[in-house]
């Protein structure tokens, strides 16, 4: 992984924001990313030739409930591995910081279901079934 640093931390908002569009993640408002990213549990970014070119975020109430969220990469650095040292960070900090029993959920969208299997994440269906909601103007 030459040429790339892990930093311990969410990035900035410009960068959050970058980073979700050219991803292919939907995007989120300054004032959302505002509010939110100092509310992250535990965060990680890469930064490349001084930028920040990968993240992935915990949320959660830090006791019983953690999400996954923000796994983005740029597309001239997916395919490295990026994703596999975030999501390792990510769930080293749940299995070392988090109480026995909390629970921790993502969505997987399309192939990305693969990755975090590896992690132990599993389909919930049918005993369950993820919904979500968007909130508009």
């Amino acid at each position: 992984m030459d040429g790339y640093t892990l930093i311990e931390q969410s990035p900035d908002v410009e960068d959050y924001l970058r980073l979700r569009v050219v991803s292919g993640l939907s995007p989120k408002t300054r004032a959302g990313a505002e509010a939110g990213l100092p509310n992250t549990w535990y965060g990680v970014h890469f930064i490349f030739d001084g930028r920040p070119v990968a993240m992935g975020r915990v949320i959660g109430d830090g006791g019983t409930a953690f999400q996954i969220v923000d796994m983005a990469v740029e597309p001239e650095h997916q395919g490295k591995g990026l994703g596999k040292v975030i999501m390792t960070a990510l769930v080293a900090r749940l299995q070392s910081h988090a109480p026995s029993g909390a629970y921790v959920s993502l969505v997987a969208d399309g192939d990305a279901k693969h990755l975090y299997a590896k992690y132990g994440f599993e389909p919930v269906m049918p005993k369950s079934i993820g919904m979500a909601m968007v909130i508009r103007p």
